[in-house]
């Protein structure tokens, strides 16, 4: 079975179309299609058919929907977990749709999908344009736009969540094709690329980058007076349409076409030379992702619409906040992977905590940006300023994603913002962060009931939580629905296959203080409380420890009277906990027409926090450390690649 979604919707198999011809069954097998492999949940689908009116039969017709599919497409059928990637093909190559718990995945070869196949020749493009093989590279992204047959999904209705998938792959056609005519330009076709850039031009005359290059072809061919033509009826569309001057650099451009600047002339160097030419610095620094994340749908989705937006006048900022042991750099990770393909300049990452629980500087993130694009290190300012400035031009042009894991606070994040519309800042944050710059914050809420069981399962096994499902329920209430928690719990029940749950629930509750037996610090939940403690200021690690001692819910009355300050103050600390995420609150009423509230840990927390207090760590001695601690000694602690927590 072949699937084709780049133009006309067409499935083949053995030779023979056989596309549905019913408006809402293509759109369900185009849905699954698009994420072939991995599991499409089924409120999407009901999005897809009825958006947001969906009749009381919904589920019901969709079942009959896949049903169809199965028969007509001779699909095979069962029920099984979420897998994701290669996993999800069955062993024979041979397609299926399957059931999860919580929608259908179209289980398809590699090739199986021309979009699939477009993806792959875009990725080997890119690379060999990193490499400096421009042949290579004009060759190979000449075969992947040629896949296309016309707009993506062109005869299939589609609704909202289709609308996003076509107008992320329109998007990857259009940056694969500006690689491809840059591959051009640099082999010195200019000749060869009139005819297509006018073509392309004609119809996105507001695509500035598209304009630029036409211009620059003519430019080359000797015909400067249709260069500035150009220019001015891109400044004329961009005005009608958007009510927009031309940026920067198209403006630029022109001004280099006015002075017959010798930078535009054609490469005069042999084709030769052009292919051992050093590479354009294209860094791909993610850490490996996770191959499956359990819950966490709805806010993968809204991270995702945020950066996949095609519209946008500045570049997103999207803050994943939550607390300690709830997965955010995890979540950052994933997202990351799932939208690479957007930003093919290149992904950069950085932790901002150090492996001492202090804040890295943004002087040295930046530094290893700017080395990381191809800089040299003769040419890095020394200032974080001057650097701030080097890397905000270096991406003022470019579609570039930075990923930034455990940043501390605001005035951390904003020097290594990239300025260009087309890039995009993904940040992991362990307190919630606020300021005109970050556009969208996604809270992980600890896991419910359904998905830490869920977690547990992945880990464990359906059989082995099933048998044992009432302590495993326990487990998760225990682990306060933490993913890290849960996650180091039955790490140490899959290291001991002759445990039951039970009685890991047992050992847990008995000694408390107790961390999992497991050679992974990545799942050391208390070492990751303790980050986020150690980078609280003196007073409020006070009032932590305060809360562990009252072993209950704190009134701003108790906490005022246990640390020997006015209410005010007391609320403030209270606060800055929340604000970390190590507190709760509970709303009181108490007839008070303001609101009255008081403070909770949740249980992991009160054990850490009872554990700092009985170990005697001493503020002072801390304060002591980080005092000696020079900003030199920072820049040169490793940092690691990322945490869980």
């Amino acid at each position: 079975m072949q699937v084709s979604v780049l133009g006309p919707f067409e499935v083949m198999r053995d030779g023979v179309v056989t596309t549905p011809s019913a408006p809402k069954l293509r759109r369900v097998l185009a849905l699954l299609s698009i994420h072939a492999n991995n599991v499409v949940r089924t409120d999407q689908l009901i999005e897809e058919l009825w958006e947001d009116r969906p009749p009381l039969s919904a589920t019901t017709t969709l079942q009959t929907y896949v049903y169809q599919l199965r028969k007509l497409h001779q699909l095979g059928s069962g029920a099984r977990m979420p897998t994701y990637g290669a996993e999800s093909v069955n062993a024979s190559g041979t397609p299926a749709l399957h059931t999860t718990p919580n929608g259908y995945t179209l289980a398809m070869p590699a090739d199986g999908l021309d979009a699939q196949r477009f993806a792959q020749l875009a990725e080997r493009g890119r690379a060999e344009l990193d490499a400096g093989d421009l042949e290579s590279a004009a060759k190979t992204l000449r075969g992947a736009l040629q896949l296309w047959r016309g707009p993506a999904l062109t005869d299939v209705g589609v609704g909202p969540v289709l609308q996003a998938a076509v107008v992320w792959l329109e998007e990857l056609r259009k940056s694969v094709m500006e690689q491809r005519l840059d591959a051009d330009l640099a082999l010195g076709r200019h000749h060869e690329l009139i005819g297509e850039l006018t073509s392309v031009v004609a119809q996105q005359p507001t695509h500035e980058g598209f304009q630029a290059k036409l211009m620059l072809t003519l430019y080359r061919c000797g015909r400067r007076s249709d260069a500035l033509q150009v220019y001015q009826r891109a400044r004329e569309a961009l005005a009608d349409e958007l009510g927009l001057e031309p940026s920067p650099e198209l403006q630029r451009l022109q001004r280099a076409v006015l002075g017959a600047d010798p930078s535009l002339d054609p490469p005069k160097v042999q084709r030769e030379v052009v292919r051992a030419s050093a590479p354009v610095a294209s860094p791909s620094q993610l850490p490996p992702g996770l191959p499956a994340l359990v819950g966490r749908c709805a806010q993968l989705d809204a991270a995702q619409q945020v950066l996949m937006a095609a519209q946008r006048s500045a570049p997103p900022v999207v803050v994943a906040v939550g607390a300690p042991g709830s997965g955010k750099s995890a979540f950052c990770v994933h997202v990351a992977h799932r939208v690479r393909g957007g930003y093919p300049d290149g992904q950069l990452f950085a932790a901002l905590t150090g492996p001492d629980d202090a804040p890295v500087e943004p002087a040295e993130v930046l530094g290893d940006f700017l080395r990381a694009v191809g800089i040299a290190d003769s040419c890095i300012p020394g200032s974080a300023e001057d650097r701030a400035r080097m890397f905000r031009s270096w991406t003022a042009d470019r579609r570039v994603l930075v990923v930034l894991d455990d940043v501390v606070s605001t005035n951390q994040l904003l020097p290594l913002l990239p300025t260009g519309s087309g890039c995009a800042t993904l940040v992991a944050s362990r307190r919630r962060l606020s300021g005109p710059a970050i556009g969208a914050t996604v809270s992980l809420d600890p896991f419910g009931d359904a998905d830490g069981l869920r977690l547990l399962t992945n880990v464990l096994g359906r059989h082995r939580v099933t048998r044992d499902m009432n302590a495993a329920r326990e487990l998760v209430e225990m682990c306060d629905g933490l993913p890290l928690a849960l996650r180091a719990a039955a790490s140490e029940l899959e290291l001991r296959p002759h445990w039951s749950i039970s009685r890991q629930v047992y050992r847990m509750r008995r000694y408390p203080h107790q961390a999992p037996d497991i050679s992974d610090n990545e799942l050391d939940m208390y070492a990751s409380v303790r980050r986020t403690y150690r980078l609280m200021p003196a007073p409020t690690q006070a009032a932590f420890r305060a809360m562990a001692r009252a072993d209950q819910p704190v009134s701003t009355e108790l906490a005022a009277e246990t640390l020997g300050m006015d209410e005010p103050s007391a609320e403030s600390l209270l606060e800055d906990l929340v604000q970390f995420q190590l507190a709760e609150v509970d709303e009181t009423g108490d007839g008070d027409e303001y609101g009255s509230f008081r403070y909770r840990l949740r249980r992991s927390f009160w054990e850490v926090a009872q554990s700092l207090e009985c170990s005697g760590e001493s503020v002072r001695s801390r304060q002591g450390r980080d005092a000696r601690r020079t900003p030199a000694a920072a820049a040169r602690s490793p940092q690691p690649a990322y945490r869980l927590s």
